[in-house]
């Protein structure tokens, strides 16, 4: 709640590692010998300082004759005051000038784009293994991402290469492709390409117009893309090819888009909805859950805890690297190892920590638009929401203030971001989601027992899927009729004014409500 918000060694070194990261060229751009070398600077400077500050109160009573401080039990507990203020002080200090220190680093270590080692514009064919699982995009053509080998001209040059590049895959080629999954290392002939094709970013790409897999996956590899095949032809089962429903279970429960609907896709995004679809701790929470409620009665909290940290590592890897979703197990992982060791779970430090190791662990997840919604978000529904909270608290009844203010806390947050990067805010989104986001949550609770019964007698799925027929179809009107309200287009800057000064706003309500909430009534005149 208001008032409670410390600001730990965590927040610290996450605030110091961001501030170096994503002001990219602030501090000069002289590769990772010179970030370091101004980092190990920095931090020398900024702790000296403050264990200078650190020794001072001593210095300063030390100094003074006793006569002066007659009171000598009251100076000293104000000495003492003073140095743990100091003394903790310098701690933040140093955790933020570390932070700075992680965030030069992996700025350093995050890739600035493919370098094929030849001009662009002569390049006919490049290799390399396919770094993600392919993915159909509207048309019937498909995209994925391969971490460059080599690339080669037209005279038939041969030069090493570097970097990950986006490459579209025609809709012949995708097939194949996706048979042999992630890992395969593929030959891929065609050009390379500079615009602003969907997925690309802006960035150079490969458009595709043959493809030769020259290596399977490894076996682990080849074990997930089959895990993942079967997983959709149970979706096609149970779904019978009627509903429609499949399409939207395989996305909220693996990340799997290839068969959602392209317009029900649009939806959720015009919407301000889009957050459902992409995994992330809400998705995380549900199979956790699910996965704890089974295990807690037979093995206990503990065991169960540890059986279900194992599992949400098993279900990113068959799912696939996403920034949300990494960030919401990081965030899991620890909160386990901190109930292990009867450590506090302060949800702040826990985002703090989990940023600070995923940057370390993918420095080039960092530049991804998701990852910075996912830790603004939750950062804004941990912050601003709480204060949302405190300020409705007695006026609005808890099952509404709750997630109302939460994501309202998270609209608010994420304003200046998403307006820079799609030019439009929906805050049609804030009230959609009250009734989206719980009913994707029961939606995949019941997707899962369908798939499995899928497996073992269709008929069976198939009967219980008329509740996620019905799920989907309500679902369905709800992201439709959001997604017809009139968005806001007010550039980044206004909206990053506006948000500043609406959670000052906020913020400062809230501290006044806190206060007059825990002031103590005077007795006088009763």
């Amino acid at each position: 709640m208001v008032g409670k918000i410390h600001i730990t060694p965590a927040l610290a070194a996450a605030f110091g590692a961001a501030l170096y990261y994503y002001p990219a060229g602030l501090f000069g751009d002289g590769g990772l010998a010179g970030r370091i070398v101004f980092a190990v600077f920095f931090c020398a400077a900024l702790v000296s300082f403050f264990r200078v500050l650190g020794e001072a109160p001593a210095f300063f009573f030390e100094s003074r004759p006793s006569a002066v401080f007659p009171d000598g039990g009251a100076v000293r507990k104000k000495e003492r005051d003073l140095s743990r203020v100091f003394r903790y002080t310098a701690r933040l200090a140093a955790a933020f000038a570390l932070g700075v220190f992680i965030g030069a680093g992996a700025r350093a270590a995050s890739p600035r784009g493919p370098f094929p080692g030849l001009p662009p514009e002569t390049v006919t064919a490049v290799s390399g293994m396919l770094a993600e699982d392919p993915r159909t995009l509207q048309g019937g053509r498909g995209m994925g991402r391969v971490d460059l080998a080599y690339a080669v001209d037209g005279l038939g040059a041969r030069a090493g290469a570097r970097g990950s590049l986006p490459v579209y895959f025609s809709e012949e080629n995708l097939p194949r492709v996706k048979e042999f999954g992630r890992g395969c290392t593929v030959y891929v002939e065609g050009n390379f390409t500079s615009g602003t094709d969907a997925g690309a970013g802006g960035r150079p790409y490969f458009r595709a117009v043959s493809v030769h897999v020259t290596k399977a996956a490894s076996p682990l590899e080849q074990l997930r893309t089959g895990v993942r095949q079967r997983i959709a032809r149970l979706a096609e089962i149970a779904d019978g090819g009627r509903d429609g429903w499949s399409g939207l279970s395989l996305a909220l429960l693996f990340g799997m888009k290839d068969t959602l609907d392209g317009d029900l896709a649009a939806a959720y995004r015009d919407a301000g909805c889009a957050h459902v679809l992409a995994l992330s701790g809400m998705h995380l929470a549900v199979l956790s859950a699910m996965v704890v409620f089974l295990l807690k009665k037979p093995l206990g909290l503990r065991a169960a805890a540890v059986s279900c940290a194992v599992f949400v590592t098993a279900y990113v890897f068959v799912v696939g690297p996403q920034p949300s979703l990494n960030r919401a197990v990081i965030m899991y992982l620890l909160g386990t190892a901190a109930v292990l060791r009867g450590l506090h779970r302060e949800p702040l430090n826990l985002l703090a920590l989990s940023f600070l190791v995923q940057i370390i662990l993918f420095p080039d997840s960092g530049t991804a638009v998701s990852f910075v919604l996912s830790y603004l978000a939750l950062f804004g529904i941990l912050t601003i929401g709480e204060a949302l909270h405190e300020l409705g608290r007695g006026g609005i009844p808890e099952l509404i203030l709750g997630p109302l203010s939460a994501s309202a806390g998270a609209f608010i947050a994420v304003a200046p971001v998403t307006a820079y990067w799609f030019g439009v805010l929906r805050p049609a989104g804030i009230a959609a989601g009250l009734l989206v986001v719980p009913l994707a949550t029961v939606f995949m609770a019941l997707s899962i027992p369908v798939l499995f019964l899928a497996g073992i007698f269709p008929p069976a799925g198939r009967a219980v899927a008329a509740a996620l027929s019905l799920l989907y179809r309500v679902q369905k009107g709800i992201v439709e009729l959001a997604a017809a309200a009139p968005g806001l287009s007010p550039g980044s800057a206004p909206a990053l004014a506006a948000s500043l000064a609406l959670t000052a706003v906020i913020f400062f309500f809230a501290y006044r409500v806190r206060r007059d909430r825990n002031r103590i009534p005077s007795f006088a005149g009763s």
